[in-house]
């Protein structure tokens, strides 16, 4: 599912709402947890999880086009870890 397939799910179930709106406040809580994971904050959500940035490592990697041995530098990746109960609901 993309955002536009979520902005359209929502939009069928709540009628009240215009797409526009939906898509604005989407892309306002993308935008928001994107700039608080950029800034090292974690964002949790209860009952579905809790993103937060890892570091990678400097590490020796290969190009698999040549073969031929580079470096890549230390860098933050995003993280999700799943709430307890999303798991268990995801089991079912």
């Amino acid at each position: 599912m993309n955002k536009s397939d979520l902005v359209e799910l929502i939009t069928n179930k709540n009628t009240y709402l215009t797409k526009k709106d939906i898509d604005e406040c989407l892309t306002g809580i993308l935008d928001f947890a994107s700039d608080s994971l950029g800034s090292g904050k974690r964002i949790e959500v209860r009952g579905f999880g809790t993103f937060s940035t890892r570091k990678r490592e400097t590490r020796i990697a290969r190009n698999p086009k040549t073969g031929t041995a580079i470096k890549v530098n230390s860098k933050y990746h995003p993280y999700f870890r799943a709430a307890k109960s999303l798991k268990t609901s995801l089991k079912d």
